[in-house]
């Protein structure tokens, strides 16, 4: 292995990777050199890669203790020590302190401990010994610490439970089922143009009225307040805080004491504004904003006014919002307040990188000074926040009291966007340069860049994985269960180099076995359920140890076939599993059927060749096929419907409702239900390889009003026969 060899796999940068049909590849020198830079290590052309690798190779032994450790049960209850030589018969003292608060200490000599490794690093040999502990502390966050002379160091110890949290619902042989919905795509009589956290509310009341046990939503991270149109719930500015355009104003406490705006909001002209807005197809992102801004503006005053000033309870709990959301709510707010400051100057300014240099570090002198001097805007937004927590709490406490068995099932996006919050309030994580996405595959010659810049692993280990533990909190915190999209992305990512293209990227390990641990730890303690989006080339490592947690497969209908191209039957799915019929990214039920998405992609030119276009036609019309098979080898096949019939039928209710039936049938913990095919919709939400300019991602609305779903005869019958099979 030469020096660039080395110096890649030190930082985790895979020498090679597979592609699904099977080739190899190995990153050129290039690639691995960019990938190296955009980590901070000066690995370019004339680089001194003996130093690098030496120091490396060193940065591990000169520290007394690692920065963290993750313990399973199982796991010896030892810590690696690593000291000089010299110092080896000289005696420390250590200290263990329990997140309950109970204190273990203890003395020992590292010459009398049990030896793990050697090495001599920069004239200086040190040793690797095993600090035993009195015993495997329970799972939790814990403190370690070693003394050693004037030498200091401090551990965190995280014990991670064996398995991570499953509601009793799921117990034994016990299913579940729920519909997942995009909450923005959500139609209303009484919405302001878009769904928002009072539908929610009203979508988990009608499921549990329907029997099911879940209502799963798109993410509900913080997008961009100064630009409403970036509407992608998976490019987000921060994944810790919410879109705020999902408020209910009307909900908001302060409406109900303010006169003034209850009186703007009967206003006949406003009226006519929302009733435009809910009669629109697609979610106008900006004429919502501009409706909700001004009047949420005008409610915070009010809470200024009549709360704050007056040191009232709301004021009390407003204050202890702030004080328990610290730093990370602080730096997130004034984030907002600043990026609309600098955008309102100039339109072009499209996030911090594009700031004044002085304002690009959240500690910053000019950053404080903004906070001071624009101390009320700051305040607002945190208002916002605050507002949002409230009435997302309120969902969850309802699933609660209706007795759901899994609730609320929230959606954790596999990366933020570079010129976001979360990105500038923690630069130092991401290697800001490059981005990740994935290697080229048959629809995507040239691979996929998604545009988000990944985390350096060395990074997330130095900080604890803190952040990691803040973003499952935040997104555990009012649900009942939790889907992390890419979840492959705990094991690896396919890191893109600066201005190269995904042909031009490879793969960088992540910590999977820590931060597997610290999912289990935290889905036990929020009493979340996880689901693992594991769709696409995913090493069978990731699969096994997500089984082995407890954390459920994503097993799509479309997908699961057998070797020689047909549907598996139910029986063949896996226990632990959600299943569904399709996914955001994949068409509805009715545009499968009728081939809408391979129109749509032959429209906008996004076959990569005309061969590949010809094979997705012939594939789906035999798809077509076997699924009316395995219908019939289910007893399902709509009464009048043959397996060879003359043309295609068309998608009807029965047949519709014969693949949620099969679905049904599985023995899957879960069964996703999308509301696009209770109510025949033929567009799909997203269509990966398109701009918003090309085609509608994230913005189309559901065909019917909330109010009307449980008389539309199509959902149902669909309904209906789903709890027939899965019970209530």
């Amino acid at each position: 292995m030469d020096l660039l060899d080395r110096l890649s796999v030190l930082h985790g940068i895979g020498l090679d990777y597979y592609d699904i049909w099977g080739r190899r590849h190995r990153p050129s020198v290039a690639t691995r050199r960019a990938l190296l830079t955009a980590m901070g290590i000066p690995a370019g052309e004339g680089a001194d890669l003996v130093a690098l690798v030496e120091e490396a190779e060193g940065r591990q032994w000169r520290r007394l203790l690692p920065e963290v450790a993750v313990l399973w049960p199982g796991d010896a209850p030892r810590l690696p020590l690593t000291v000089p030589a010299a110092r080896a018969e000289r005696g420390f003292a250590w200290t263990l302190t329990l997140e309950g608060g109970e204190t273990l200490r203890g003395e020992c000599m590292p010459a009398l401990l049990p030896h793990e490794d050697a090495r001599e690093v920069a004239g200086v040999r040190y040793l690797r010994v095993s600090l035993p502990l009195p015993y495997l502390p329970p799972p939790g966050y814990h403190r370690c610490e070693v003394v050693q002379g004037d030498s200091v160091c401090v551990l965190r110890l995280i014990c991670a439970p064996a398995r991570a949290y499953q509601p009793e619902a799921l117990s034994g042989e016990g299913r579940a089922w729920g519909l997942t919905t995009q909450l923005y795509a959500v139609p209303s009589r009484r919405n302001w143009g878009m769904g928002d956290f009072t539908d929610l509310k009203a979508l988990i009341e009608l499921t549990a009225r329907q029997g099911g046990n879940l209502v799963g939503v798109n993410p509900l991270h913080a997008l961009f307040p100064h630009n409403p149109a970036r509407a992608s719930p998976y490019s987000p500015s921060h994944r810790c805080f919410f879109n705020t355009l999902y408020l209910d104003v009307e909900a908001v406490e302060d409406f109900a004491e303010c006169e003034a705006v209850r009186m703007a909001v009967a206003d006949p002209a406003f009226q006519a504004r929302l009733r435009a807005l809910r009669a629109q197809e697609l979610v106008d992102y900006p004429a919502v904003a501009a409706v909700k801004r001004p009047l949420l503006e005008r409610l915070h005053a009010h809470f200024r006014s009549h709360h704050l000033a007056r040191d009232t309870g709301r004021a009390r709990a407003f204050r202890a919002f702030l004080a328990a959301g610290g730093e990370r709510l602080r730096r997130h707010v004034l984030f907002e307040a600043l990026q609309e400051h600098f955008h309102a100057r100039d339109p072009t300014v499209w996030g911090w990188p594009a700031w004044p240099r002085d304002y690009q570090d959240p500690e910053a002198a000019a950053v404080a000074r903004f906070a001071e001097e624009q101390a009320e805007r700051v305040e607002f937004y945190a208002y916002l926040q605050w507002q949002a927590d409230l009435q997302l709490a309120a969902v969850g406490r309802r699933s609660f009291e209706l007795g759901l068995g899994v609730g609320l099932y929230q959606d954790l996006a596999v990366g933020a966007d570079r010129g976001g919050a979360e990105c500038w309030s923690d630069s130092h994580l991401y290697a800001l340069g490059a981005s990740f996405g994935a290697p080229p595959d048959e629809l995507n010659l040239q691979g996929q860049d998604w545009g988000l810049p990944p985390p350096v692993p060395e990074r997330l280990v130095a900080a604890a994985y803190e952040p990691f533990v803040t973003m499952l909190r935040a997104n555990m915190r009012h649900s009942g269960a939790l889907r992390i999209d890419h979840v492959m992305g705990l094991m690896r990512l396919f890191w893109v180099p600066p201005g190269g293209t995904a042909a031009d990227g490879a793969y960088v390990s992540y910590p999977f076995r820590d931060l597997l641990g610290i999912v289990a730890l935290e889905s036990q303690r929020n009493r979340c359920l996880v689901v693992g989006e594991d769709l696409g080339t995913v090493p069978d490592e990731v699969r096994h140890a997500l089984a082995a947690v407890g954390i459920l497969s994503c097993r799509p209908f479309y997908f699961e076939r057998d070797q020689a191209g047909s549907f598996r039957p139910p029986e063949a799915y896996p226990r632990q599993a959600a299943v569904s019929v399709a996914t955001h990214d994949l068409p509805t039920l009715c545009g499968y059927w009728r081939g809408y998405d391979l129109d749509q992609r032959t429209a906008l030119a996004l076959f990569p060749s005309e061969e590949v276009r010809e094979q997705q036609i012939v594939d789906r019309s035999v798809g077509r096929a076997r699924l009316l098979v395995a219908l019939e080898s289910q007893g399902l096949l709509p009464e009048g419907m043959s397996v060879h019939p003359v043309g295609s039928p068309d998608m009807t209710p029965e047949l519709a409702r014969a693949v949620h039936v099969y679905l049904a049938r599985t023995p899957s913990q879960l069964l996703l239900i999308q509301p696009e095919d209770l109510l025949g919709q033929i567009e799909q939400i997203n269509l990966p390889g398109t701009s918003e300019e090309r085609f509608p991602n994230w913005r189309r609305k559901l065909p019917r009003e909330l109010e009307d779903w449980a008389a539309d005869a199509r959902a149902a019958a669909i309904l209906e026969a789903v709890r027939a099979v899965r019970g209530s």
